[in-house]
């Protein structure tokens, strides 16, 4: 196993999961498959071929991206219109996160 089961419940930790020792076990699992996967990839010779900076750089008339314009920003009014709860400009939420 590439992780260990420190290293799986500090990610937990960080994206404020409770988990399980059963799930720390299965996400060990799955996250050692990915990791597998991705050194695979990383054998693969890609010496031949041309970097990209976009995916359809060479599309032109196929190209599914808009033209970019100006346009005038929406106001904090038009914004707010169909929340269901603001307050002094801001949308409000329910507090999430709790330590």
């Amino acid at each position: 196993m590439k992780l260990t089961e420190q290293e799986v419940r500090g990610v937990a930790d960080l994206a404020n999961l409770a988990l399980t020792d059963d799930e720390v076990a299965r996400m060990r699992h799955d996250l050692d498959e990915i990791l597998t996967h991705i050194d695979k990839l990383n054998e693969l010779d890609t010496s031949g071929v041309e970097p990209m900076a976009q995916v359809l750089f060479d599309a032109e008339e196929t190209a599914t991206l808009r033209e970019d314009r100006e346009r005038p920003p929406v106001g904090t009014e038009a914004a707010l219109a169909n929340a269901p709860l603001s307050g002094s400009g801001y949308f409000k939420i329910p507090k999430v996160i709790e330590r």
